[in-house]
């Protein structure tokens, strides 16, 4: 009896392990699935709800021109700005994150941010991995090829070059179907380059590297760094481009749908647009930006210390100072316009008198007497809150002066529209060489187109030579 009751009871006792050894997996199983569920945002609700309860979303990102860079100590981009409006939208912060290029999509699927936002075209292959927002704006896959080589005019020609892409890219996967469609295409890979890194190549022609492929954005926005470049044949139909979330996460994705549709009726978004590529569709001339880049090589040197000093007095970066000096006089000191301006900054007598300025044919002097007349002129915007935009308020009263400036405002009013926004007097100032509108102005007719030209090509240079800081490191 005494055996059975042994054997009872053992067996029992095992029973009670093994079923406590079940339990104890079942648990650590279902925390660990749970844990794989939350870094992957599934349930959908789950991503939303840590960032509103964290107070932080994460972008991750590339690093270069179009979407993320570091300028002066502060973080600039056409995607990053937007970011930063939609973490506003959301009452969150925003952290960015810039991993490896290969790396950024795996590090959204590991849960180490919550967002790709870096000019992803939305694909097939792509849309089988993880949620796309609506599309923000389209592109075109172009071919880039040094000015000097032999020009791409149609797809066949691309069978007598080599063509230089960065691995696991959409460029790479469309030269690989156009050589699965039977073009002999030789196609240069490489795991350690960006697209506008192999764009500044092609510029160079450096290490046999002359052809490459880009979206036309990003061509276009890096021919203005590397005018030696040429923007070739498209390589694919117009694609789509946007923000990328995992599967699950449908709440977060809704939300950016409802943040894109505000953006794009309330102004933000073109007005994003607008500072990175709205200048974009003045035209490339070729041998003003060539001789933009030999210029700041050669002549800005000389004048360089004297323009840092004398915008610092005034707060100004002293870029876009150089750049509004090469739109003045080309970094000419002697430089004199048919109405008698003069120098560097091509100062006015009244304004060198205003600043105290006794000989403005003296480039230090000058740079002086035109800067100081400039902050002059930004201090009268003081309703004009944005820095840039009231950096573009001074520099329109620069060109054409402050009381043309001052009626386009007030037509701008007038029409409902906002006179502080340059915005709207890009569409103001043109009116005040027409009757209708110069007649009934305090200071009557003015060339308004040009002060808007004038504030694109300042603009361009501004960007170009932000560029170089930043590719200086």
């Amino acid at each position: 009896m005494r055996k059975v009751i042994t054997i009872y009871f053992l067996f029992i006792v095992i029973v009670s392990i093994i079923a406590s050894s079940i339990a104890i997996f079942v648990y650590i199983n279902k925390k660990d699935d749970s844990h794989t569920k939350a870094a992957k945002g599934t349930p959908a609700q789950s991503t939303l709800s840590k960032i509103m309860k964290a107070g932080k979303i994460i972008m991750i990102t590339e690093n270069g021109s179009n979407s993320y860079y570091i300028y002066r100590d502060e973080p600039m981009g056409f995607e990053y700005e937007i970011a930063k409006e939609f973490a506003a939208f959301l009452q969150v912060e925003l952290e960015v994150i810039t991993p490896d290029l290969d790396k950024i999509f795996t590090y959204l699927d590991m849960g180490k941010g919550d967002f790709v936002a870096s000019g992803v075209t939305i694909t097939e292959k792509l849309e089988k991995k993880m949620l796309f927002t609506q599309p923000y704006m389209e592109a075109e896959q172009k071919i880039i090829y040094n000015k000097d080589k032999f020009p791409i005019e149609k797809i066949k020609d691309l069978e007598t070059v080599k063509i230089h892409v960065s691995q696991n890219t959409k460029y790479h996967d469309r030269l690989l179907e156009l050589k699965k469609s039977g073009l002999d295409i030789e196609v240069v890979v490489h795991d350690d380059l960006c697209t506008e890194e192999l764009i500044r190549m092609v510029s160079e022609n450096e290490d046999g590297v002359s052809y490459t492929v880009a979206d036309s954005h990003i061509a276009r926005l890096n021919r203005r760094y590397y005018p030696d470049i040429s923007i070739g044949i498209s390589i694919q139909k117009k694609e789509h481009i946007g923000w990328a979330v995992r599967k699950g996460d449908a709440n977060l994705s809704d939300k950016m749908v409802q943040f894109f549709d505000i953006i794009k009726h309330n102004g933000v978004f073109n007005r994003i647009y607008e500072k990175y590529y709205g200048h974009l569709g003045t035209g490339f001339d070729y041998s003003d930006l060539k001789a933009f880049h030999e210029d700041v090589q050669t002549r800005l040197p000389k004048y360089q210390k004297a323009i840092v000093r004398e915008s610092e007095k005034h707060g100004f970066d002293w870029r876009i100072i150089a750049a509004v000096i090469y739109q003045e006089s080309r970094f000419d000191p002697k430089a004199r316009s048919e109405t008698g301006v003069r120098g560097l900054m091509q100062v006015t007598e009244e304004a060198a008198a205003e600043m105290g300025v006794t000989n403005r044919r003296d480039p230090i002097q000058n740079l002086k007497a035109g800067i100081g007349y400039l902050n002059s002129l930004y201090q009268k915007f003081h309703d004009v809150h944005d820095t840039m935009e009231r950096i573009k308020f001074a520099l329109a009263s620069y060109n054409v002066g402050y009381g043309h400036v001052t009626d386009a405002q007030k037509i701008a009013q007038k029409k409902g529209l906002d006179g502080n926004r340059w915005a709207s007097l890009t569409k103001t100032l043109p009116l005040l060489s027409k009757p209708r509108y110069y007649s009934k102005a305090k200071y009557g007719y003015a060339r308004g187109h040009e002060p808007i030209k004038y504030i694109k090509k300042v603009f361009a240079y501004y960007d170009i030579l932000k560029q170089k800081a930043h590719s200086a490191g």
